[in-house]
């Protein structure tokens, strides 16, 4: 009896110990190094060494987006770059941090297989998973506008996606899900309204160089002299 209570104990302490792994070994998925989800645009920049007017206003409606890119300092040297993160495009929600895109110098992950990196990307944020989807960029010339994922790590508030841009440079792309889904609904309104407004604006540009045009000709006529 005493040794099928001890087997019993023994059973539960290990399936505890199994239940738990998952959470310590769980990272937190709200921040990127010291760079945390939710941070303005004047305390990021301040992060960074950078001001807030060199964020730039991509729309204003119906909601502010924002983008301020930083490129982290590299030492002076002809060996591998000591800072692997060659760039970062931090977003913005109303000047709120909602995603950041990171990517990776191109010597610092030379001949890593996508293994490796999930590996060293597992390290930090736990287990990962393989799922077959896509991440989009509509508004980033720098990668198509979708690109797929090699692995994700994702909770019920973040998302982070490990991918490759233009099959050799390696990136991760994470983000608030909620904001990011408001913000692309945003940006495609506010692409429409764009559109729709275009015409008006357009006509409107055209007019005020024709009265400035008309003015510069009445003030030439009356002070030129021959």
């Amino acid at each position: 009896m005493r040794t099928m209570m001890r087997s019993a104990v023994v059973l539960l302490v290990i399936v505890v110990i199994l239940l738990s792994i998952p959470r310590v070994h769980a990272q937190d998925l709200s921040r990127y190094r010291n760079f945390s989800f939710g941070t303005t645009v004047a305390d990021l920049s301040k992060q960074v060494d950078q001001k807030p007017a060199n964020a730039a206003v991509l729309h204003e409606r119906p909601a502010l987006i924002q983008e301020l890119t930083w490129f982290p300092p590299q030492p002076y040297s002809n060996l591998r770059p000591a800072e692997p993160v060659d760039q970062i495009l931090f977003s913005f929600y109303n000047d709120a941090l909602y995603r950041m895109l990171m990517t990776y110098d191109s010597s610092a992950t030379k001949g890593l297989t996508d293994e490796d990196m999930i590996r060293v990307v597992s390290a930090k944020y736990g287990l990962a998973t393989r799922p077959i989807a896509m991440v989009n960029f509509p508004m980033n010339p720098s990668y198509k506008n979708t690109e797929k994922v090699i692995a994700r790590w994702e909770d019920s508030q973040y998302s982070l996606n490990l991918f490759r841009s233009y099959g050799d440079t390696f990136a991760i792309v994470m983000f608030i899900k909620q904001l990011d889904a408001q913000a692309g609904i945003s940006i495609a309104e506010s692409v429409k309204l764009e559109q729709q407004e275009a015409p008006q604006k357009q006509a409107a540009r055209t007019k005020k160089v024709a009265e400035d045009l008309e003015l510069d000709r009445q003030k030439n006529i009356k002070t030129l002299r021959p």
